[in-house]
């Protein structure tokens, strides 16, 4: 008799490979049509429609009516989590389906894991926060420390907001290309809108890769050596 959360249905969910295509799909945070989905997995209207009644009632996705069309989105950011946790295993265990094709160093470089950066410039993003005093761990997981809520307020992000949300302001992803964490929550999130607002990063069309411009290249290795180098001095208001 087992015991705690039945862990054996939402393997069994994320397991088929053509849900497992469709969810990873949906991890660049967009909202898919169900046709949209069905080209990415490879199969029949009738047929995803069929895993999506399944996957919503596993609670792994949502879907919205819109007119004739359904958009479907993930339920949520802690499948997100799961999801790219499960792709840095399988990544730490070599099983790599597929060749590298041109995007992938791309992706490994930036990307959207949901709605927060991720790859090498998530990875540089969250030290130079912890550098710079920004994040501290507390009983109740990250959070942002006083430093930290000024530091983002420099940025341009709506601290009241972000701070009044019901959503945790800051929360650690395991980043499946890095294989470390990244940051996520609510200030990951803003950061990442904040970065593409400033045009430093870009969304491509075909993929969660995201491209860094010529101004990102710049303004973004500058940025984290300022926030990696706030710790040296005397702490926020």
């Amino acid at each position: 008799m087992s015991h705690g959360p039945d862990i054996a249905r939402i393997g069994a969910l994320i397991g088929d490979p053509a849900r497992a295509a469709m969810l990873t799909a949906l991890m660049s945070g967009k909202a898919l049509t169900a046709s949209e989905l069905a080209r990415v997995a490879g199969i029949g209207a009738p047929t995803v429609s069929a895993h999506l009644v399944k996957l919503t009632e596993g609670g792994l996705i949502a879907v919205e009516k819109q007119g004739r069309h359904r958009y479907v989105r993930l339920a949520g950011a802690e499948v997100a989590e799961a999801l790219e946790a499960l792709l840095g295993l399988a990544q730490s265990r070599g099983h790599l389906p597929f060749r590298p094709g041109p995007d992938d160093q791309a992706m490994r470089r930036a990307r959207v894991c949901y709605d927060h950066l991720a790859g090498e410039m998530g990875i540089a993003l969250y030290r130079a926060l912890q550098a710079g005093g920004a994040l501290a761990l507390t009983p109740d997981g990250l959070a942002l420390t006083d430093r930290g809520q000024g530091l983002l307020d420099g940025l341009g992000l709506d601290m009241p907001a972000l701070m009044r949300a019901r959503r945790p302001a800051c929360r650690t992803c395991l980043d499946w290309s890095e294989r470390t964490h990244h940051l996520a929550g609510g200030a990951g999130a803003a950061l990442l809108t904040r970065f593409q607002e400033l045009g430093w990063l870009r969304p491509r069309q075909t993929s969660r890769a995201l491209r860094v411009t010529l101004e990102g290249e710049r303004e973004l290795p500058r940025l984290f050596e300022r926030l990696g180098q706030a710790g040296q001095g005397p702490p926020g208001p």
